[in-house]
Parts: C-alpha cells; structure tokens; sequence
C-alpha cells in the first residue's frame, strides 16, 4: 500500500469517507482515525498499529451536535466539563450509544468522546461523514507521534494517508475522565489538570489500581505505552551517576555531566510539548539510555510523571 501525503482536509475526508485509515493532527498528538460508520477501517486501525483488541478507542467529534450520535446518556457533571473544556485536549467516557461499534468500545458500554480545538482536526473531522474513532497514530508500544514526519516514519505503507499538520501544541494524550458512574473520576492526567477539573467538580476523583484482567475503561491505562528503544532512568539533580557512553537527559534541571545529548526544558509545559519527540530522537541517534527528571505529581507535572512511569515500565 502506498500512504498518500496530503496537506488538503477535503482529499484526507475523502480517504475517511471511502473505507480508509488517516492519520491527522491535534493539539495532543496525531490521531489514527476511521469512520465508526466503517467496521473494516476500525479492524484495520487495531492491525497498523498492532494494537490489543481489549484497548478501546476514542471517538473525535467536531462539534456538540455529534454528542448524541456516540452517546446515550450525558449527565450533569459531563456537561459541566463540556462548558468548560470542549473543544480542547479532554476525553469523557460516556454511556455509549448502541450504534457505536463495540470494536470501538472493546465490547464496554461505555465510550471515550473527544472535541479537539486543533483547527485543522475540527476541519478534517467536520468533512467526515461520521465520527472518527482514533487512537494515537503510531505503532503500539512506541512514543506518541507529535509530528506527521513520526506518523509517516512509524506507519507509511500500513495506512490509506496521511494529513499534514503543525507539530502538537501539548505533545501528550488528552486527559480522560469517566462520567458514566454517580462520581467522576480520573483516568489518564494530561493537559487539563486535576486541579483545573477540581475547580469544576471538586467531588472528581483519581482512578484506583484495578484487575490488570479486566478490560480497561478507557486508552492507557493497561498496556506498556510511551517507551523508546533507549532504557529510562529517572535521575535527580542532586544526586552523582555514573554516566556510560550513548545517554541522553530530558528535564528542568541542570544535565548530569557526561551525557550525549541533552534537553533542558524551561517549563513543564515544554517538557510535555517535547518529551515523545526527544525519545524519538534519541533513538534516531542510537542513545541507549534516557536519564529523565521526574516532575513532582501536581499540575502538568502529574501527566508528564504518568509517562515517564509507563515508558520506563515502572507503572
């Protein structure tokens, strides 16, 4: 297959609209989306990025009118974060609606919707004839793509096309946060912070450690995710390491002396912006290990830790 390249939402839309796989980008990271409408395009979604079949799939929407075609039942805590944070880098699990394939939902009746603020996304979906179940568009397992040119380098020939965009603003996944039950709760930290939904529900609470056999509720939650080739060590400011040869630091801090390469990062939301594309790099220039600061758990800081965390294998 030949993965066309294309800076034109109408012709990505008309791959989308046909049957096919398109990778297009958002505020957090590059979407692989297919058509809900499509069952054979979801199937082929979970086989370009060798993804588990139980790792259920977010549904992008362009606008709120598309709601009650993914969901049943909006309740008032979701319409709450909706007034507040759509379009932007949020996932509500919702009731779903039963027209939502249960390919998409991993058979949950429950589904992960999405409004994202990127204005070449809200173009691209507001061309599709259906909303788009899309996870991240990069192979399983591997850092998140943040720039169409990681789309291509991960899933060219795997996928129908590629639409060309700006690299992510945020450069981590949405937060996700499930209002299917009488609480609100915290699945995945991302760029709207817990702090930021306290401030809007401040009954909403964090997701507990549950039965790594039980399906998860929504992206992330279960698998390995995140990971370079290169091995993860978290490393503090104060402390000596003995640095070998090929290393790397990311962080806020001063590096530790020796290291190949480095990025020091002025803000966390810089640290974010660029943590899945320094990995990436760093495997580009065969760096064997990755020293990282782990941020502390507040604020921006808490989905920059869940990362690294996942990456090193350590969550």
């Amino acid at each position: 297959m030949q993965t066309a390249l294309t800076d034109s939402t109408e012709i990505a839309a008309d791959f989308l609209n046909s049957g096919g796989v398109v990778a297009f980008p958002t505020e957090t990271v590059y979407g692989l989306g297919a058509g809900i409408c499509h069952p054979e395009a979801i199937s082929k979604v979970f086989r370009a990025k060798g993804r588990p079949g139980d790792n259920p799939l977010i549904v992008h929407i362009y606008c709120l009118e598309q709601l009650a075609d993914v969901a049943a039942e909006i309740n008032s805590d979701a319409r709450l974060l909706i007034e507040r944070f759509f379009p932007g880098p949020l996932t509500l699990v919702l009731k779903k609606n039963p027209c939502v394939p249960d390919s998409v939902t991993a058979g949950l009746e429950t589904v992960g919707v999405r409004c994202p603020a990127n204005p070449v996304a809200q173009e691209f979906l507001s061309r599709c004839s259906c909303p788009v179940a899309a996870p991240s568009a990069n192979l399983s397992g591997l850092p998140s793509a943040t720039s169409w040119e990681s789309v291509y380098e991960d899933l060219n020939g795997k996928i129908d096309c590629v639409l060309r965009g700006k690299p992510s603003t945020i450069g981590l996944e949405s937060t996700i946060v499930e209002c299917s039950g009488s609480v609100p709760i915290l699945l995945r930290a991302g760029a709207i912070t817990l702090e930021q939904l306290q401030a809007v529900l401040p009954e909403i609470r964090v997701n507990a450690v549950t039965d790594e056999r039980e399906a998860p509720k929504s992206p992330g939650l279960k698998y390995p995710h995140y990971a370079p080739k290169a091995s993860i060590l978290f490393y503090n400011a104060n402390e000596t390491v003995a640095i070998g040869p090929s290393s790397a630091y990311i962080g806020l801090s001063d590096p530790p002396e020796g290291v190949s390469l480095f990025r020091i990062c002025l803000n966390l939301e810089e640290f974010g912006r660029e943590l899945f594309r320094f990995f990436r790099y760093c495997d580009a220039q065969c760096i064997k290990v990755i020293y990282c600061e782990l941020p502390a758990d507040t604020g921006l800081g808490r989905a920059i830790r869940d990362r690294l965390l996942r990456a090193s294998g350590r969550h």
